[in-house]
């Protein structure tokens, strides 16, 4: 793949109820995204999201604006193995 916009996808984004996250809706996100939408690249529930939060345990890079918390998708890409080159 040597198109300037290969993608590698390393595991399925599935949301907690089930709907898929696109690849496209991957690469369409943000610089930041909402615990929620995180969440549902991850796979897990927004409740999930937030505790592993809590416990520092969450699995891309978290950025705490006061009370709000938003995600770094380039983290977050990283974590579930979407490259773009």
């Amino acid at each position: 793949m040597s198109s300037s916009n290969s993608v590698v996808a390393g595991r399925s984004a599935l949301g907690a109820q089930g709907s898929a996250m696109t690849m496209v809706e991957l690469l369409e996100l943000p610089p930041a995204v909402s615990v929620a939408t995180a969440a549902r690249a991850l796979g897990i529930g927004k409740d999930k999201a937030y505790e592993l939060i809590k416990a520092d345990c969450f699995p891309a890079r978290v950025i705490r604006l006061g009370a709000t918390s938003r995600v770094a998708t380039a983290s977050l890409w990283d974590t579930l193995g979407v490259y773009v080159s």
